[in-house]
């Protein structure tokens, strides 16, 4: 589980297919973690990269390793990721952990797009295309995680939500390099979810009465 406040950013800098057997289509994945504390993060432990959590499988100087599975790969922006993608981290949090986000599980929904970036006044205003099966649990004042960093919606209109992103957020997060067109991870609340699943159980359960 996450909060979606970024801890720091870093890049890809190595990947290594998996091209035998079942696990053709897998990759290794090298981060470098930049300003990211790992003195306290064990092999297995889980690591939140541009929102997708993955495991870690080797610790380094400068970063770690990671396994990326075919269904990771098919379902988030790591498809099209190269050596050199700048990537959002956060370790997974601790039950001392200020909670300054939102709950995060670190599992990707659908992958948005950026379509408009305006400025707004000291800030940035940023409006994310959604995809149209996601677009319900998104709510005005709600929280959705965009690349693993825990944000507000600020208004719907259509397909499209809209962000405002302050200065430090555009500083310590890999936000300040979206451009139009920029691909994002997006993950809806956590909460959305489990309301929906719990009315529509409760609907299928009172029809067959």
């Amino acid at each position: 589980m996450f909060t979606g406040i970024i801890e720091s950013t870093g890049t890809i800098v190595s990947i290594e297919p998996k091209a035998s057997g079942d696990n053709q289509g897998d990759a290794i994945y090298h981060f470098n973690t930049g300003k990211l504390d790992l003195s306290d993060v064990q092999l297995g432990d889980s690591i939140a990269c541009n929102g997708v959590c993955l495991t870690v499988i080797g610790k380094l100087e400068t970063g770690f390793k990671a396994d990326v599975s075919v269904e990771t790969i098919r379902v988030t922006r790591f498809a099209d990721y190269q050596v050199g993608q700048p990537i959002n981290f956060e370790k997974a949090m601790l039950p001392t952990t200020r909670f300054g986000g939102h709950m995060v599980s670190g599992h990707v929904d659908a992958i948005g797009e950026v379509v408009k970036i305006e400025d707004a006044a000291r800030s940035f205003q940023y409006q994310i295309k959604a995809p149209q099966e996601i677009l319900h649990y998104i709510a005005i004042k709600g929280s959705i995680t965009v690349d693993g960093i825990s944000l507000t919606v600020n208004e719907l209109k259509e397909d499209r939500f809209y962000l405002n992103l302050v200065p430090h957020t555009l500083q310590e997060t890999i936000a300040d390099s979206y451009q139009i067109g920029t691909k994002v991870n997006l993950e809806i609340d956590l909460v959305a979810r489990y309301i929906e699943r719990l009315m529509t159980n409760d609907v299928q359960a009172n029809s067959k009465d």
